[in-house]
């Protein structure tokens, strides 16, 4: 079937598999992302079927994995950095900020960098310090950037690959207080544009725009105004 149900961490994992399959210049990259399959479980079994040299366990180093991917997407790869949690991207801020956002244009665009680093972010797990923030801002703030966040499993499988084919560094930040929401994928669908938003819930009093793991709660008290008569939109703003 095409269709199927799945979690937001299966829907990254199958992602992430099938663009293990379709090109063999993608690599991922990070901190126990290869034998243990991530903190999360997002790359389960892909070390073993593809292999160390496609998926890296790397030293607990945030600014030489962001350095390294930097160096393979210069020479043709495309670098899936997995950033552990959220507040551990700090030492590669760096490298994402001086770096990856500013080759393409100080190249005067001779140079791609397809590099897509992915970060579990935001609350809601219970988590200690600088293992629940919210570093998005800072990022969505820096020319040469994409900034993106699913907040299901369809727009999971889809907007990963789609950010693995960018040859502009995309910061993929995935909601992990959502990672066990499931929902249906169809493998076969036409997707929507990575780069654009979606309207969640159509209404007429008011809107409420959100991304990532609030579009739930948006969604939440959208359903909760319709009982009390009000009609209250929810877009997802995705990008």
């Amino acid at each position: 079937m095409a269709v199927e149900k799945m979690s937001i961490a299966k829907a990254l994992n199958e992602s992430l598999r099938k663009a293990l399959e379709t090109d063999p210049k993608v690599l991922i990259m990070g901190e126990d992302v290869g034998k243990l399959g991530g903190v999360f479980r997002i790359t389960d079994g892909l070390q073993k079927d593809f292999g160390e040299e496609r998926v890296i366990d790397t030293p607990l180093a945030e600014s030489g994995i962001v350095g390294t991917a930097i160096g393979l997407a210069l020479r043709g790869y495309r670098p899936v950095v997995e950033i552990q949690f959220d507040g551990f991207v700090f030492p590669a801020y760096d490298q994402i900020v001086t770096q990856l956002a500013k080759m393409h244009a100080r190249a005067l665009g001779k140079i791609k960098m397809p590099v897509v680093v992915r970060i579990p972010y935001a609350g809601g797990i219970g988590a200690v310090e600088h293992h629940s923030e919210s570093p998005e801002a800072l990022f969505a703030h820096v020319p040469g950037l994409k900034v993106v966040s699913p907040s299901n499993a369809s727009d999971a499988y889809w907007m990963l690959q789609q950010a693995i084919l960018s040859d502009d560094p995309v910061i993929f930040f995935e909601p992990k207080r959502r990672y066990w929401d499931k929902g249906e994928v169809d493998v076969e669908a036409i997707p929507d544009a990575l780069h654009t938003s979606r309207v969640a819930r159509t209404g007429t009093d008011i809107t409420l725009a959100a991304y990532g793991p609030m579009v739930k709660v948006c969604l939440e008290a959208a359903a909760a105004a319709a009982e009390e008569g009000k009609s209250v939109e929810v877009v997802d703003l995705r990008s």
